[in-house]
């Protein structure tokens, strides 16, 4: 006679044999009950000519154990592994190990950022930073590969909607980005096998990054140099923005630059690849006019003895909100630290440098045949742009080396 759930309810009751009993329901499913009271599902079969058991479960008639209906099916699923010549046993076995292994979200996305980002990102920090305030408190531990489209939508939504913190549709739309190439790199390499976010678009979950087009002016470029010389100002950030209008650099590649970068004999800065975006070290020309700047600069990282050289290590985050904020102390139309950068390329252009060369100051990977066979550096080229550039910043005789930088 098959199995109920009233006769089951009734073994949990126990027994007063030594020996487990076996009780048949069909299809080789069976109850083994021990005297305890603890009643176990198994699946009885032959396999290669040999009679053998696997254990599918336990039933305690309670929420968490296997119920009769429960059993049959993965009794069926049993029968199926036979049918295609695969022990059942190992077949259960392998399926606990996956789940007892089941890679969670903050596992593939650490996972990226560990092994692919931080060789190829320059801003990997900054998405660990997002992932960890974003992603992790709300479904960092869960099983990435139960997690469902719907259930990475309701994250992007909040960051989208600000339920957690201030609205940031950008955001989402940023870090959405980042987890589906996360994503599909873990998928390459057999980390997981998620699908969830394959047909979502950007515009799905937030909004696109617009083209930024600030161009600070000669005037307010002025102002800042200006407000980075007067002493009452911060002096770390005073130094980072100085940097930042004279070479024309990456915040990183300042933020994260090392003493040992700096060359006063060959008058070079040169950038290694771990701290640039396009993967290769970027050579810098110092103009003379800067020599004694950088020369103090390099003095006063050792007096504190750090190996930075703006002193001391800053975490992408503070930089850029204080970076972001000295607009506002200028009275200047909003500008952020990296429209530096754009300002110093575009007026370069007006003043008739050449394009392959502000693109070899900026760091840019020059593309197409010139990029594989011209492995220039252009460094005097670099350096003649840099000081005429110098010499526009401080309205003065571009032969003239005399500049007055406060450090």
């Amino acid at each position: 006679m098959a199995l109920t759930d009233s006769k089951l309810k009734s073994l949990l009751k126990g027994h007063d044999s030594k020996t487990p009993k076996k009780i048949a329901d069909r299809d080789g499913l069976a109850a083994l009950v021990r005297s305890t009271g603890k009643v176990s599902f198994i699946y009885r079969y032959r396999y290669k000519a040999k009679s053998q058991t696997a254990t599918i479960g336990e039933y305690t008639g309670k929420a968490g154990g296997l119920s009769l209906a429960e059993a049959r099916l993965k009794a069926a699923k049993c029968k199926a592994w036979l049918s295609e010549g695969r022990n059942p046993s190992v077949e259960i076995e392998l399926n606990k190990c996956a789940i007892q292994e089941a890679v969670t979200v903050q596992e593939a996305l650490n996972y990226w950022i560990d092994d692919f980002a931080r060789q190829k990102r320059a801003n990997a920090d900054k998405h660990l930073a997002q992932f960890e305030k974003h992603i992790y408190p709300h479904i960092g531990g869960l099983p990435i590969e139960e997690l469902a489209t719907r259930h990475w939508i309701k994250v992007f939504d909040d960051i989208k909607r600000g339920i957690h913190h201030k609205a940031a549709p950008v955001a989402a739309g940023y870090i959405f980005g980042n987890a589906k190439q996360a994503l599909i790199y873990c998928r390459k390499r057999h980390y997981c096998t998620t699908h969830a976010l394959d047909d979502l678009l950007i515009t799905d979950v937030g909004e696109k990054q617009g083209k930024k087009d600030r161009v600070l002016s000669l005037m307010e470029l002025r102002e800042l140099l200006r407000w980075s010389n007067d002493k009452s100002h911060n002096w770390y950030y005073r130094q980072l923005v100085m940097l930042l209008l004279m070479f024309g650099a990456r915040t990183q590649e300042i933020r994260l630059s090392k003493v040992d970068e700096w060359d006063l004999d060959s008058m070079v800065w040169t950038c290694p690849k771990s701290h640039s975006k396009n993967g290769q070290d970027v050579l810098r020309p110092i103009p003379v006019g800067l020599r004694e700047y950088i020369f103090n600069l390099i003095n006063e990282a050792k007096k504190s003895e750090s190996s930075y050289l703006l002193g001391e290590y800053k975490e992408p985050p503070t930089v850029s909100s204080m970076g972001g904020s000295i607009h506002k102390k200028l009275n200047h139309e909003k500008w952020n630290l990296h429209d530096l950068r754009r300002s110093l390329a575009t007026h370069l252009s007006d003043m008739g440098v050449e394009p392959h060369i502000i693109e070899s100051l900026l760091g840019h990977t020059i593309g197409g045949v010139a990029g594989i066979y011209n492995r220039s550096q252009y460094l005097e080229q670099k350096r003649a742009a840099l000081e005429l550039w110098q010499s526009r910043l401080y309205d003065c005789d571009a032969k003239s080396n005399v500049i007055r930088i406060h450090v």
